[in-house]
């Protein structure tokens, strides 16, 4: 086969395709910043590159133009391409923390390209995260090795460094009054800015409009409860062909939702114990177990990741779940069909999680201005626009979030939503629980969602485990 139309032979997808090129990019970049290929050193043929990452050879230009706008290398005519004059002795090296899901959801990687553009003298070291550097202990022994100048937070990870005490490890920004205040209200501590905001979404529903219109079921709308839900997922099921709903219920982000919608206050006491309402607790632990045993089906094992929701969603196995908008582009369509959001569902009260991406910065950083300057410009309109126009997740700026326009890719009409139900909007603080204590809440509740435990005994042993989990933590 011959190289230059391996592209066309085997036709992959536009995703695919994007990846392997991003891919050979990145490979290439990340071998000029390690000293790999050094100034003077000629990169291997176009040919080698199309063959290795089976692209075209044009794509292969079109790849090595992205280095050579960002001044890594230089096209040297009938020649080839040789590494530009690059030395860390005149350069800033800023090392960056990135979750690996903002790959999609905030085309970080483009959005760190057009970084090198503007600001040729600092290059940026990717390194991809997982959720766990959000963990306090984590982030800061990367910060003490000098492995980390800024990086991405969520919620959870900044409220585990606030009850680490760990707060004064990062910067303090100045708030932005164009980023929605209520991003900026969750990252302030004490009248102190700790994270400038960059992305955020709410817990929302999604659902398939052609599943909708087959059945003749009205689509969702605010005054929806869960009960209405399943009622209305009953008729969406379609026997050994898809399920009417369906959510990643052990994620840590999704099934939380559930208390927050209790009414359940989630009050300490003087002893730092929890005074819980049993009633409204057994409402919310009974709406998680009819959840899980809706169309007889058992969710904890019918996934593995996150993700996998939206991809039973977009293979049109399900006709609703429940996402967010940065999850929404965790997919890659197989079949064109329309689909729209609505808010989530409620019990008690009319509320839904707010997950927040945030930008820190390390306070012992040798590079910190340089680390403002990088922060600054994710912040900026015109990336924040990027995010916008490229993506569907939501941008922290709000003149950027609220941009209409010609759009470019495919966005559900009611994509606006989220700013009528701001007011719903909760971070996981509003559970005054640590996300310590969730995880353990989530593992004992398990007992009683299999259907080894009585209601009452699960609300009662939960109550004793949450007061016995705090006079632990207080050293009473």
């Amino acid at each position: 086969m011959v190289a230059g139309n391996m592209e066309d032979s085997e036709k992959p997808s536009r995703r695919t395709f994007q990846a392997r090129l991003e891919g050979m990019v990145d490979a290439i970049r990340n071998e000029i910043m390690t000293g790999v290929f050094r100034e003077g050193d000629f990169l291997p043929s176009e040919k080698a590159y199309a063959k290795q990452y089976r692209v075209s050879n044009k794509s292969v230009r079109q790849g090595l133009e992205v280095l050579v706008a960002e001044r890594l290398i230089e096209k040297i005519p009938r020649v080839g391409n040789k590494v530009a004059r690059f030395s860390r002795d005149d350069t800033v090296v800023l090392k960056f923390g990135c979750h690996s899901s903002l790959y999609q959801e905030a085309i970080m990687k483009t959005l760190i390209a057009e970084f090198h553009k503007a600001y040729p003298g600092i290059r940026i070291e990717l390194t991809p995260t997982t959720s766990t550097l959000n963990t306090y202990g984590r982030v800061k022994a990367m910060m003490d090795d000098d492995a980390l100048d800024v990086f991405t937070m969520n919620y959870n990870g900044y409220d585990d460094f606030r009850l680490n005490d760990g707060l004064d490890e990062l910067e303090t920004f100045e708030p932005n009054p164009h980023i929605y205040p209520f991003l900026t209200e969750a990252l302030t501590n004490k009248g102190r800015l700790k994270a400038q905001p960059f992305v955020f979404s709410p817990l929302i529903l999604c659902y398939n409009k052609d599943h909708f219109r087959e059945k003749e079921v009205l689509e969702p709308d605010s005054g929806w409860r869960w009960n209405v839900l399943f009622e209305q997922a009953s008729k969406l099921t379609v026997e050994n062909e898809r399920l009417g709903f369906y959510f990643h219920f052990p994620s840590s982000n999704r099934w939380p939702v559930f208390l927050l919608q209790s009414g359940i206050p989630f009050e300490r006491d003087e002893k730092g114990s929890f005074s819980i309402n049993g009633e409204q607790l057994t409402e919310s632990l009974k709406a998680c177990r009819e959840l899980i045993y809706l169309q007889n089906r058992f969710p904890l094992f019918l996934s593995e990741k996150d993700g996998d929701a939206e991809e039973l969603f977009f293979s049109e196995k399900v006709s609703m779940i429940m996402t967010t908008y940065l999850g929404l582009n965790h997919h890659e369509r197989r079949k064109e069909f329309e689909y729209d959001i609505a808010p989530l569902p409620y019990l008690n009260d009319s509320k839904t999680l707010l997950l927040l991406i945030g930008l820190a910065i390390n306070a012992n950083s040798k590079v910190k201005d340089s680390a403002r300057i990088f922060v600054d410009f994710l912040v900026s309109y015109r990336t924040q626009l990027m995010i916008r126009q490229k993506t569907l997740s939501i941008p922290g700026l709000k003149p950027a979030a609220e941009w209409t326009g010609k759009e470019s890719i495919y966005r559900p009409s009611r994509f606006h939503m989220y700013r009528d139900i701001i007011p719903t909007f909760r971070t996981f603080g509003a559970l005054n629980m640590s996300i310590k204590e969730l995880d353990m809440f989530y593992r004992e509740a398990k007992l009683y969602w299999s259907g080894l435990e009585t209601e009452e005994a699960a609300t009662q042993r939960l109550e004793q485990l949450l007061s016995r989990r705090n006079a632990q933590v207080s050293g009473v």
